[in-house]
């Protein structure tokens, strides 16, 4: 295996940037409506997201992360419809997002007692998210999703 190396600039070790960590999300979507959920502080509103375990596919984790965080079930895209990286603990994360077309909200769910869920618009959705590469994600999919049924 092949260790990353320090380099060494103006006298300074300057440290190789961390491997992302691997996420992946779900923007689930119903009825026209897209479903958030407050993030694990309640601070902010949030999709679905969180890590690719070891042996899982990103879809997999996509699926795991919309039932214990929001308590939905249904059918994810064949394929991402992006990407994004953000940092957080001073690590980089890179997330793959997909779109989830929910076919169940279940009135029970492992986070419920630490997230709340809730129904929004498209746009209102979009208003809400604070990370730009995911907001970028959701204009495109609602745009598409727009343009296909004009």
């Amino acid at each position: 295996m092949i260790q990353p190396m320090s380099i060494r600039l103006g006298g300074e070790v300057q440290e190789p940037m961390a491997q992302p960590l691997r996420q992946a999300a779900a923007i689930p979507v119903a009825d026209g409506r897209v479903c958030l959920v407050t993030s694990s502080s309640g601070r902010r509103w949030v999709i679905p997201k969180g890590m690719i375990d070891e042996g899982h596919t990103a879809g997999e984790a996509a699926l795991t992360e919309a039932w214990e965080e929001a308590g939905l079930v249904g059918m994810l895209s064949q394929q991402p419809v992006g990407s994004f990286v953000y940092e957080k603990y001073g690590r980089p994360h890179h997330v793959v997002v997909f779109v989830l077309h929910v076919s169940t909200a279940a009135d029970e769910w492992p986070e419920r007692d630490v997230r709340t869920r809730e129904w929004v618009e498209p746009a209102e959705a979009i208003e809400r998210m604070d990370e730009p590469g995911l907001k970028e994600i959701m204009e495109a999919v609602f745009r598409s999703v727009v343009g296909a049924t004009a």
